[in-house]
């Protein structure tokens, strides 16, 4: 017989899948009346694992999914050419989502008081606050999914049809300086509290300026914005709010020009630039590419500076441009830097970027 703690581990898991596990991969597909390489192939982009054939390892909430999906399809809503890119989309950041629940589960947990003499009430506990805790989070996540849908909603009237994932955008990307180093000598809870603070602060920040987080990594956050400005005041904003003595430095590199999004993420040859720029840039510093600072040209926040040309992977003479806010009465020779502003506006005038002679 099962012991209380494989009882209420059992009791857990049909609460999550929504009833016990009976169906196996053929009788799944057969079921929801789809080919088993279909149903195989979307199992996968989700970011599930395969099973045995023989393992009853389904639902029937599996069924019920799959002839939703099927549902959308004969919509004409999802085509069936991107069904396993959606799914691959949902799944990988559902997945991220379902980690920091358990995350946060867990940690509940261990602060609870445990019973020697009832080695089984820990995992009861978890179903407990499992059956509570489900439908708040499941209503809280429809709402901040609503949410966001509406906030993207506005695209649809103010793109031509056809170039809704076409769009003029400012590609950012703010990383950790010395991460690798730094976190060697980190222990693993004092590390993942960096990270989360390094990503609560981006994401504040980020929010704050209008603009979107595409995706974080670790040391790095991926961002756009629809106003270069706002990108600008970010990538200055970010480094100030982060800087402490006990954090490693944060720098920016930014670029703008046409971007393709699809599925939530990314996709041009700026997002590549903005990321080489980023690399390239000292410690609390803000680099943009040649497009961005043409941006910037008449906004008198800020001032901005060529700088060397550099070789690095994919471009071989790369301009970079300096970012820097302008504070009124600051300028210790202000004759000096509006003769620096007035050689700046001869090389954003050139096409090419290149240098004034001489």
């Amino acid at each position: 017989m099962p012991d209380a703690r494989e009882s209420a581990a059992g009791e857990l898991e049909e609460l999550l899948l929504g009833g016990p596990r009976r169906y196996t991969r053929l009788e799944v597909a057969r079921l929801a009346g789809m080919p088993a390489e279909r149903t195989q192939r979307l199992w996968r982009a989700l970011g599930f694992a395969d099973v045995p054939d023989d393992d009853p390892a389904f639902t029937d909430a599996d069924v019920a999914a799959l002839g939703r999906l099927e549902a959308l399809i004969d919509s004409g809503f999802v085509d069936p050419e991107t069904e396993a890119s959606i799914a691959r989309a949902m799944g990988q950041s559902l997945s991220r989502l379902a980690d920091w629940q358990t995350d946060m589960l867990a940690a509940a947990l261990a602060e609870a008081d445990s019973d020697p003499a009832d080695p089984g009430a820990d995992v009861r506990a978890a179903v407990a606050s499992t059956q509570l805790l489900l439908p708040v989070m499941r209503e809280l996540q429809d709402y901040i999914w609503r949410r966001h849908l509406a906030a993207n909603a506005g695209r649809l009237f103010l793109s031509s049809p056809g170039a809704l994932d076409r769009r003029e955008l400012a590609v950012g990307f703010a990383d950790l300086v010395g991460y690798t180093t730094r976190s060697r000598g980190m222990g693993g809870r004092e590390l993942g509290r960096m990270v989360e603070d390094f990503e609560g602060l981006a994401a504040d920040v980020i929010a704050r300026h209008h603009g979107r987080v595409v995706k974080t990594v670790g040391d790095g956050v991926l961002f756009t914005c629809l106003s270069p400005v706002d990108a600008v005041e970010i990538g200055l904003q970010l480094p100030v709010e982060w800087d402490a003595a006990d954090r490693p430095p944060l720098r920016v590199g930014a670029a703008y020009g046409p971007v393709l999004t699809r599925l939530g993420d990314v996709y041009s040859p700026v997002v590549n630039l903005a990321s080489r720029l980023t690399a390239i840039a000292r410690p609390s510093t803000v680099l943009v590419d040649q497009a961005l600072a043409q941006q910037l040209r008449g906004v008198r926040a800020y001032r901005v500076r060529p700088l060397r040309r550099v070789s690095v992977r994919g471009y071989d003479h790369l301009q970079p441009w300096l970012v820097r806010r302008r504070v009124t009465g600051d300028d210790e020779l202000p004759a000096f830097e509006d003769l620096l502003d007035e050689i700046a506006d001869d090389v954003l005038d050139r096409p090419d970027g290149d240098p004034p002679a001489g």
